[in-house]
Formats: structure tokens, sequence, C-alpha cells
């Protein structure tokens, strides 16, 4: 269940959606399904996951301006769940540091 997430989302826009909805954001491995993404959930945080949204980010060109001239890469596409608790419930992702 550990494989299936990632790393959390921790944004300046996911912390207001944390306040305000009760919602958290991570990025998730590709193949995983609303189902499995809940249980990694509820098992990691010990939480109660009323709802699960994924979507699939594209993936982007970037470029960069440095000394030796320009830099381009590419950033590749990753899949993000947006999950629902159910009152009452919160993650702390600061706890452990």
């Amino acid at each position: 269940m550990k494989n299936i997430l990632v790393k959390p989302v921790v944004t300046e826009k996911m912390e207001m959606l944390s306040q305000k909805l009760n919602q958290y954001a991570f990025v998730v491995r590709r193949e995983a399904n609303k189902i499995e993404i809940k249980k990694a959930v509820e098992a990691m945080y010990n939480v109660k996951v009323t709802d699960v949204s994924t979507l699939i980010m594209p993936a982007k060109a970037k470029t960069r301006m440095t000394k030796g001239g320009v830099i381009q890469g590419r950033k590749s596409a990753y899949k993000k769940a947006f999950v629902t608790l159910a009152e009452g419930d919160e993650i702390d992702f600061y706890s452990e540091i």
C-alpha cells in the first residue's frame, strides 16, 4: 500500500483546500485506481476517506537560461489524487519533522 502514494502535494493552494474543504492531494502511481488510493490513505494516516478524485497532469516542456546557454528538458506526466476526509479528520504532514 505504501508504494501507491508517491508523495503528498504541499502547496499554499492545498493548505487552503485542506482548511476549507478538508481535501488533501497526493501524487500517486499511474496504475492506482480510486479504491486502492482510498485504502492506502486510510491505512497510512488512520483517517476516514469520503471521496477520491483523480486526474493525470500532462507532460510539459521546460526551458531555462543558464550561463552556458539554454537548457531544454521535459517534465514527465503524473497522476494526482484529491482526497476528501470525513468531518473531524485531518492529516498533519509536519508532525514527523
